[in-house]
């Protein structure tokens, strides 16, 4: 009988994890399964747009509580992004995960019943600080579930997101189309609850916490108690090696260590995430986000055109999405999304300079081009490309903060584009708006790195750390 690997430490736990040809079987089902917060994430934020008309025409909304509605959630996250991902590092990754999912409950049912503005407010406040925790996490636990020749697997992330938009699109028309009248979103937003309580039963009974967290606090016989869970792989726990000791007695890496962020190799890694996160989120939430509007202005003043429309637009983000796994993985993450950004900076030029003069089919094409260039280049890889670059022991902190960095562009975007619209018009915003895809093209030329190019961050660490333990010990 073949003799089982030990595991001393993270190391090793990373090797064994690499060391697979594919993800099956239990793993397989794990790794959906937190993906599935994403698609909630995303559902959640899609069942407000969808109903926002209704809502805001049956509680006589304002313009500033509109804004307030649309923004709370990403400025919550602005918060909670961060704190989501030191929780992830001292308590684990599994646990926020399920935290997020009870508050995501009670948000959506606190919005779907309430009987005025600011129970609805408290209802997105709830949404927010799910969404929030939950995207750290899951974007760090997924790049320490999957295989590093697989990396490019977590671009879709991109695909779910937009697979989640088109449903809650098509539940909302079908809502339309049994007459629920102004109460529509009450069903859009009271349908994320029931997502989240089949999500919250599903992940309590089959996650499985980190192999790579548990072994980094130097809990060896839980680490490779869960590669067997998780992946069928046999190993033992065997000594403790010298990095694994000095982690475990160390002091759990938290907000006063996020400088380590901002030093030495993770300085240019942290600025080129930060600008792609920052980047595609407030393309995405100042053009993406408002595409109904879109719609209605090219296909006609009608709730139904508009959804219908949106949900041809979102259809093109999922190929977008699914192809970010490819171009990820033959481009790298950081060419990749070079040319998303390069082709979302021409689609706003175009959209600016001929919108409302050309054909109603030239009008579509162009919102195409832009969902497809996001959605396939920095859309997807802001959050992958902050969870492959960070070693174990800060890379829920650096998902976080990256998310937190994304989260002020959503912000901005939901706040800039109604405003520049308002002031501008509609073709000259889309004008102002190219110089976003713009600075993250340059960025992403200026700056060399690219994860799915390199070592994996936590045995360049381990290796690192041992050569100064040898020259400490050589020295003495």
């Amino acid at each position: 009988m073949a003799q089982r690997p030990s595991v001393r430490g993270v190391a090793d736990v990373v090797a064994l994890i690499d060391g697979l040809g594919k993800i099956t079987g239990r793993a397989q089902v794990i790794w959906f399964l937190v993906f599935g917060g994403l698609f909630l994430d995303a559902y959640s934020n899609a069942a407000l747009s969808a109903g926002l008309g209704p809502m805001t025409s049956q509680m006589e909304l304002t313009s500033t509580q509109v804004s307030i509605l649309t923004a709370t959630a990403p400025a919550l996250a602005i918060v909670f992004n961060p704190l989501g991902g030191w929780l992830a590092t001292r308590i684990g990754r599994v646990p926020p995960l399920l935290i997020a999912k009870v508050f995501a409950i009670a948000g959506g049912l606190l919005a779907a019943f309430a009987s005025g503005f600011t129970v609805v407010w408290l209802g997105r406040v709830l949404v927010g600080v799910a969404y929030g925790v939950d995207f750290a996490v899951a974007m760090a636990l997924l790049a320490e579930y999957t295989p590093a020749k697989l990396g490019g697997r977590l671009n879709l992330w991109q695909a779910v997101w937009y697979v989640a938009t088109t449903s809650n699109l098509a539940l909302a028309l079908l809502f339309f189309n049994l007459e629920a009248g102004a109460d529509i979103w009450r069903w859009s937003v009271g349908s994320a609850a029931v997502v989240a309580v089949a999500l919250l039963l599903s992940q309590a009974l089959m996650l499985k916490e980190s192999p790579t967290w548990l072994a980094g606090r130097g809990r060896l016989d839980e680490s490779v108690a869960n590669l067997d869970r998780i992946y069928g792989i046999k190993a033992i726990a065997g000594t403790p090696d010298a990095v694994t000791r000095a982690a475990a007695d160390a002091p759990v890496i938290g907000f006063r260590q996020a400088g380590l962020l901002f030093k030495g190799e993770y300085l240019p890694r942290t600025i080129l995430s930060s600008v792609i996160s920052l980047g595609q989120s407030m393309q995405y939430f100042a053009v993406g986000w408002y595409l109904p509007l879109i719609s209605l202005a090219i296909f006609g003043e009608s709730f139904e055109k508009a959804t219908v429309g949106s949900m041809v637009f979102n259809a093109f983000g999922i190929a977008g999405g699914l192809l970010s796994a490819y171009f990820g993985r033959r481009l790298g993450l950081r060419l990749s999304s070079a040319a998303g950004f390069a082709g979302v900076f021409v689609a706003l030029v175009a959209m600016g300079l001929t919108f409302g003069k050309v054909p109603t089919a030239v009008a579509f094409l162009l919102p195409v081009l832009f969902i497809l260039c996001h959605s396939a280049g920095p859309g997807a890889n802001g959050k992958s490309i902050a969870a492959l670059s960070y070693s174990s022991d800060v890379r829920a902190l650096g998902t976080g903060v990256t998310g937190m960095v994304g989260s002020f562009g959503s912000v901005a975007g939901l706040y800039v584009f109604p405003q520049i619209k308002d002031s501008l018009g509609l073709a000259d915003t889309f004008l102002v708006l190219s110089v976003v895809p713009l600075i993250g093209l340059v960025t992403c030329l200026l700056i060399k790195w690219d994860p799915t190019k390199a070592a994996s961050p936590d045995q360049v660490t381990g290796r690192n750390r041992d050569t100064a333990a040898a020259l400490s010990v050589t020295a003495r």
